[in-house]
């Protein structure tokens, strides 16, 4: 932790403030006619997602907090709760799902993850961009018409429904994106 002067807030900072964790969101220098000049900031809690406006003075100071990143390996789930191996103490922490959201869903066995911890409790977690799925089942193509469908619905094997190219067909293994579950291409 580093103690910062209030103006010296920017976007993207990590403060503690008023016993919470928070991002600097916006950040605007002002220089009223009267009285010192001061930072608006916009503020978000890292933990409850709640926004704050608040005012710092560069006479007043803050803490920068630095969250910690590790390589985390996913190892199971039970239920609502999945569990997780710091692959260089092989301690194993437990979050719920809703922590991961809609990633949830890409989540492999002793898939690597970036688990972002402030002071050792995890806040935030980050999935390899890309995973590679097999399709269960896949539409056939219409075949006939002049204006053939450029995609097909299909079905992976963790139960996601996408859209793939028309060449796509069940068994075949391709890789989706994890940020928007979209087809990226075929797997070789």
């Amino acid at each position: 932790m580093a103690k910062i002067a209030g103006n010296e807030i920017r976007p993207g900072m990590m403060i503690t403030h008023e016993g919470g964790l928070w991002i600097a969101v916006k950040c605007q220098a002002v220089k009223p006619g009267k009285g010192g000049a001061y930072n608006q900031v916009e503020l978000k809690n890292i933990v409850t997602g709640t926004k704050l406006n608040e005012r710092f003075r560069s006479d007043e100071s803050v803490e920068e907090t630095y969250l910690e990143k590790k390589d985390f390996q996913y190892l199971f789930a039970t239920g609502e709760t999945l569990t997780f191996m710091d692959m260089e103490t092989y301690d194993q922490i437990e979050v719920d799902a809703g922590f991961v959201g809609d990633q949830a869903q890409f989540l492999q066995d002793g898939m690597k993850v970036l688990v972002q911890t402030y002071e050792g409790r995890p806040i935030g977690i980050k999935l390899p961009q890309h995973v590679t799925l097999e399709v269960v089942e896949a539409d056939a193509v219409m075949r006939g018409g002049t204006a053939a469908p450029s995609y097909k619905g299909a079905v992976l094997e963790n139960g996601l429904k996408i859209q793939v190219p028309p060449f796509v067909n069940a068994g075949a293994k391709v890789i989706v994106s994890t940020e928007d579950g979209s087809y990226v291409r075929r797997a070789e």
